[in-house]
């Protein structure tokens, strides 16, 4: 696979440099080494798949940075500093490592302990006010082009966009073009001047569409590539190999082997005592039970003179992984949880690129294995490897040229084009068990058991370019991250569908608790988000398979409408009435009769296929008299087939008009009939076998998952959108000045603060949404004079949340015509409701009453809801939701999703409103929250929509701490 950065990997040196200005001393004096921003720490993906550590520097990194320095080339020193620099004096030692984590930041990459690469910004002041910083990074020569330069690129600026700055410089030796490069290809526009040697470069940091695109597109190819270090090994250690069959070892050993894997494959028999401290299997589902460590040990020499067998299962057995001669890119752990970190740093030594860890012991058995499995992970990612599990099932790629069985599981689905993933380890084996009897054949499977590292999310971004998978299956028992899910497979659902099954209430949430209508609402937010993004959601494994079956082996329909064949009218009717609820147009059912004969149902299929009217075909076939089966069989597949003409001698098949779908409960069998199918090369079903399902509903079920799908992806392709009349540096400025005093508040228990009516007005005015005229009045002369400012007639309204958006109106008097209204009603209301500060409002047109709300959710970030205004709408859950950021698409469908819709659209002759105007409103609180993540809510509510626009009558805004950065800012791993 290509790296994801080229141009670093023609650069030997990847180097820019700062000027130096300024002694240390006149710095500002630096907080405690620990006192930095903690969401700065992160894991990150090379572009060879390989993980990284990436923190802020502290004085102790003082040593480590003086051997990082001396081990660097004399090519890469000189590109970093202009000249030759042996060493670093003391002094600088000291300053590099000394710094104030605001206008001088430097962050360092750390594998196993040592830094491998280290980037730096230093900020410089304009009128008092720092506005630039001069960046620079250095790599170590063994890791140049691995895309270090661009991470660290992005993350420093990340940083300074914190403290302020919006403009990185740069100096670059004429003669490291590449280093410009870097820049460049990481969308950036830039702003260059030559000076003889040196190219000084500038550019802002704040990010662009360009830079998103450049930033997703690295973090798809660098996670694609770690999963293929996976799934594509040349070579496979199985520690904890055994010679007792009844270990997870030995059947892990067993399966690799009997399913042909192309590569070496090494059994390693320790730690401990030959066949000591292994877990073991037990029955038939391969559930694992952990056993003791077995004795004490020491050292790995003294480990290694147990007695111990030359061979398992015939093949030369190692006491350690650094003991093999041979490289080793994929290791399968089966040794109890205790001593899984002598096997971390054996393979850290041995340069083994990933993990599948089957042992038990971790967070499915309580607090104290939570801890030990939150340590595991972060051992993991310091040794730069990732992690399948632990508590995993295993991996599996059919991919002939790899062949890969390393699972539990005793029966793996042939090949085919299926990716599937799924966590629980005891319900793969079930699910591979039904694919396998359905004939539903496998490109490749990951149980990732407690799912600490490796996680859908990654898969997705391997299969969006596995030319070996066509249809992707997932069984979600939680979201790690789904918000970046739903941007993932916005994207992959363009090309590939994507089934996802959840496993009970409140489960595509990220560990949310089932907690009765909050569970019940998280499952109607999560299902609006996943069709914002394509996936198609079932509740049931039988389902998430019938899916399978049509998407694997049937073209998607082109339209709605559907002819249903059968030859039982009642069965025929159960289809049409699924199919209809489903979405499908049925547009004629037709009876054969019971004892239709071949000729019968070849005719009337083949009419349906030749029908320009007819996009499906639903065939029932449940005859309740003896007939020949296999003469039926073959005429539903003559006519099946008599859509499409051989094109010359032995070419392939050319569509006459577009290939239709045809699904059937053909004698109620469930998958692929023997009749039915239509041999691939290695004796499988392939595209064009005719799939049966057990009853009518569920075959029609399945069609209609199919088109809904397929106008899914029918629909135009729109681009995130922003309106260009905003001004995000202003907004954001403002924000950070109101959050001032929540410096270093958690964002996980502090709320933040919600800013006042005329605040809230303030940032919503740098996005171009205007609220109606307003003014707040303490004193009935306040009032009187800003009604008259105003311009009658103005309405007079109660500020406390008690009183606003009541259904009795009480809290407000509306349509005053004069002066002394207003006096009498701010009387009145300031008695009623005891504000303090009551608003004077321009009256507004009228109009129905709609909101929009934006909200934190832990699963999916910031989601945008829509719906009308009022305690009714609310009670009834009656909103509709999406994720953030939106497309002008988005915007439009979040618009019809409350079921109240139809009263915007003229309902009982009353004139439609303005859709454009509110679709407007709700693109630009979307790009308000997508630029300022610290704006945790919006409320507009109410928006008085008219067929003359929509008017805002209250907004108010909460800003405070971002409660997660899983994906937003620069990359990095969940």
């Amino acid at each position: 696979m290509p790296s994801e950065d080229p141009v670093t990997e023609t650069d030997p040196a990847n180097t820019a440099t700062a000027v130096n200005s300024g002694d240390a001393a006149d710095r500002p004096q630096p907080r405690e080494p620990w006192d930095y921003p903690r969401h700065w720490i992160a894991d990150v993906l090379a572009s060879d798949g390989g993980v990284v550590h990436l923190r802020p520097i502290v004085p102790d990194d003082a040593d480590r940075v003086v051997r990082f320095h001396a081990g660097l080339s004399e090519r890469t020193r000189y590109m970093r500093y202009f000249g030759p620099t042996p060493a670093l004096p003391p002094r600088e030692v000291a300053r590099m490592t000394t710094v104030d984590y605001q206008k001088r930041v430097a962050l360092v990459a750390v594998l196993g302990g040592d830094i491998i690469a280290i980037g730096l910004y230093e900020g410089l002041e304009f009128d008092g006010k720092p506005e630039s910083a001069e960046v620079a990074f250095v790599v170590a020569d063994d890791h140049q082009g691995r895309g270090l330069g661009p991470i660290l690129l992005e993350h420093l600026a990340g940083a300074a966009a914190e403290s302020g700055f919006v403009r990185f410089e740069a100096e670059v030796l004429s003669e490291n073009p590449n280093m410009v490069a870097v820049f460049r290809d990481a969308g950036y526009q830039l702003s260059r001047n030559f000076d003889g040697s040196t190219v000084h470069v500038e550019f802002l940091i704040d990010p662009t569409e360009a830079l998103l695109s450049v930033r997703n597109a690295r973090e798809r190819a660098s996670e694609a590539r770690s999963v293929a270090n996976l799934l594509r090994p040349s070579s496979v250690a199985v520690i904890g190999a055994s010679t007792d069959p009844k270990k997870v070892g030995n059947a892990l050993l067993a399966n690799i082997i009997a399913g042909g894997f192309t590569g070496p494959v090494f059994p390693v028999n320790g730690p401990g005592p030959a066949d000591d401290g292994s877990t073991s299997v037990d029955g038939p589902t391969g559930s694992r039970t952990a056993r003791g460590p077995g004795p004490a040990r020491s050292t790995p020499a003294e480990r290694r003179r147990h007695t111990r067998p030359p061979s398992v299962r015939g093949i030369r057995a190692y006491p350690t992984v650094r003991d093999i001669p041979d490289p080793v890119d994929l290791a399968v752990v089966a040794v109890p949880a205790s001593t899984v970190d002598e096997v971390l740093d054996d393979c850290l030594v041995k340069g083994v690129r990933t993990l599948v860890v089957v042992s038990s012991g971790f967070g499915e058995s309580g607090e104290a294995g939570l801890e030990s499995e939150h340590r595991l992970l972060e051992q993991v990612r310091e040794h730069g490897m990732r992690l399948v599990g632990p508590n995993a099932l295993g991996v599996a790629n059919n991919e002939p040229s790899v062949a890969l069985n390393a699972t539990l599981a005793p029966r793996i689905p042939a090949t085919g084009r299926v990716g599937f993933f799924c966590q629980s380890g005891a319900l793969g084996i079930a699910i591979l068990d039904t694919a396998a009897r359905r004939q539903i054949g496998l490109s490749t499977f990951v149980s990732a058991g407690n799912r600490a590292d490796v996680s859908g999310n990654d898969l997705l971004q391997y299969w969006d370019s596995d030319t070996a998978t066509d249809v992707i299956l997932l069984y979600l028992e939680s979201f790690g991250n789904p918000r970046k899910f739903s941007r993932i497979a916005r994207r992959v659902s363009r090309s590939k569908p994507i089934v996802a099954v959840k496993s009970g209430k409140g489960a595509m949430t990220a560990a949310r608790a089932a907690r009765s209508s909050a569970a019940s609402l998280d499952d109607q937010i999560a299902q609006m988000v996943l069709e914002q993004a394509g996936v198609i959601q079932v509740d049931t494994i039988s389902e998430l398979f019938d899916c399978a079956t049509i998407f694997a082996y049937q073209p998607l329909p082109r339209g709605p409408r559907t002819r249903i064949i059968g030859n039982s009218s009642v069965l025929g009717s159960l289809a049409a009435e699924t199919a209809r609820g489903g979405g499908l147009e049925v547009t004629e059912t037709i009876d054969l009769g019971a004892g239709a004969s071949e000729d019968a149902f070849e005719s009337a299929v083949t009419d349906a296929m030749g029908d320009p009217s007819v996009d499906a075909v639903v065939v029932v076939f449940v005859p309740p008299v003896a007939v020949d089966a296999d003469w039926h069989a073959r005429a539903l597949m003559a006519a099946a087939n008599s859509q499409t003409t051989p094109v010359g001698d032995g070419a392939a098949e050319q569509d006459v008009n577009h290939p239709k779908p045809i699904v059937t409960t053909f004698l109620a069998v469930e998958g692929i009939p023997p009749g039915l199918m239509k041999p691939g090369a290695n004796g499988l079903p392939d595209v064009g076998s005719i799939p049966s399902y057990g009853s009518p509903e569920r075959a029609a079920n399945a069609l209609a998952r199919a088109w809904q799908y397929a106008k899914w992806r029918e629909r135009p392709e729109s681009p995130i959108h922003r309106p260009e009349d905003t001004d995000p540096e202003a907004a954001r400025g403002f924000v950070r000045e109101a959050m001032a005093d929540l410096d270093g508040a958690d964002a996980t228990s502090d709320p933040g603060r919600a800013l006042g009516h005329v605040e809230s007005a303030t940032v919503l005015s740098w996005y171009g949404i205007s609220i109606v005229p307003f003014r707040e009045a303490t004193t009935m002369h306040e009032a009187s004079a800003a009604a008259r400012e105003l311009g009658f007639p103005v309405a007079v309204k109660a500020t406390s949340k008690a009183w606003r958006g009541r259904l009795d109106r009480e809290g407000a008097r509306l349509d005053l015509p004069d002066a002394t209204a207003v006096i009498t009603a701010f009387a009145e209301l300031s008695e009623l409701t005891g504000d303090r500060v009551l608003h004077i409002q321009k009256m507004a047109p009228k109009g129905i009453g709609t909101m929009i709300r934006v909200r934190d959710d832990r699963s999916f970030g910031s989601l945008i809801s829509f719906g009308l205004s009022g305690r009714t709408f609310d009670l009834l859950g009656d909103q509709g939701y999406r994720a953030i950021p939106l497309s002008a698409l988005d915007a439009s469908e979040l618009i019809d999703e409350p079921r109240s819709s139809a009263l915007l659209d003229g309902y009982a002759g009353e004139p439609p409103v303005d859709r454009a105007a509110l679709a407007d409103l709700l693109l630009r609180i979307s790009t308000l929250v997508e630029d300022i993540p610290e704006v945790r809510e919006v409320v507009l509510d109410p928006i008085l929509a008219s067929p003359d626009g929509a008017a805002v009558l209250t907004a108010l805004i909460r800003v405070g701490p971002v409660p997660t950065r899983a994906d937003t800012g620069p990359r990095r791993l969940g």
